[in-house]
């Protein structure tokens, strides 16, 4: 049976790589919060993560917008057929992003569906660089072109993207509409880019504090614990999650 939950580094270089059956999951650019001179001023950019789709190639997905003639679902489905941005990290680091999907033969048009975990100005700054994506900023979905269309994501319905391939409601952080993505049967397991529900490995005596909604929060944090083996936060380096089994003994 299970026991208790512990978290623990994961070693690995950058861009970290996981990979399945239906999407590979990449860690483009890792985020960071560090305290500034004496006072309360932190410099911070967000994780940027890429999903992959099994065997895509470049040009495969240019110039296929996604369309709302058959409903949100048919949009999502399309737009998942391309790479796949998990934030974007701030506008001062539109190089260092561009640079590193160059790094995976992606270019920005390439991109065809960009994931806001929420709506801060480190982990979407750089939406203007995919124009030609689908945008789901927390739980708002649109189109090219701003057409905006209704999906029914919350926390009790996740939206399916893919086999394997997830949106889920996780708020507290920014709010009540904080998104987190959910990557199942990766060669590390069930991975979850958590956004800000988790800022980076250790922060459980700090994340309260910058939290909206830290009861909300805290109820996204154990339910993504609960499936996760592999966290990737919006402000350190990726994290294992261990599972300790609590051996059961017959009377």
């Amino acid at each position: 049976m299970n026991g208790p939950v512990r978290t623990e580094p994961l070693h690995g270089e950058i861009p970290l790589l996981a990979t399945s059956g239906s999407y590979s999951v990449v860690v483009l650019m890792r985020g960071y919060a560090e305290p500034q001179g004496a006072g309360d001023a932190v410099r911070a950019d967000g994780t940027v993560t890429l999903v992959l789709p099994r065997g895509w190639a470049s040009d495969s997905s240019r110039g296929l917008a996604p369309s709302a003639d058959g409903g949100s679902k048919t949009a999502l489905e399309e737009a998942v057929r391309g790479p796949i941005l998990v934030d974007t990290g701030g506008p001062w680091a539109r190089g260092a992003l561009l640079e590193a999907l160059a790094t995976q033969g992606v270019a920005p048009e390439d991109v065809t569906l960009v994931v806001g975990t929420h709506g801060h100005s480190d982990h979407i700054g750089n939406l203007g660089l995919f124009p030609e994506a689908a945008l789901l900023v927390s739980h708002d979905f649109c189109l090219p072109e701003g057409l905006y269309l209704p999906h029914g994501l919350c926390e009790t319905q996740p939206l399916i993207l893919g086999s394997g391939l997830q949106v889920w409601a996780t708020p507290g952080h920014g709010g009540q509409r904080d998104v987190s993505v959910v990557v199942e049967g990766t060669s590390l397991g069930t991975v979850v880019v958590a956004g800000d529900v988790f800022e980076r490995l250790g922060d459980e005596d700090s994340w309260q504090a910058l939290s909206e909604d830290p009861v909300a929060q805290q109820r996204s944090r154990e339910r993504i614990l609960s499936v996760a083996d592999v966290v990737v936060p919006g402000h350190g380096a990726p994290f294992r999650v261990v599972r300790e089994t609590v051996k059961s003994f017959d009377m």
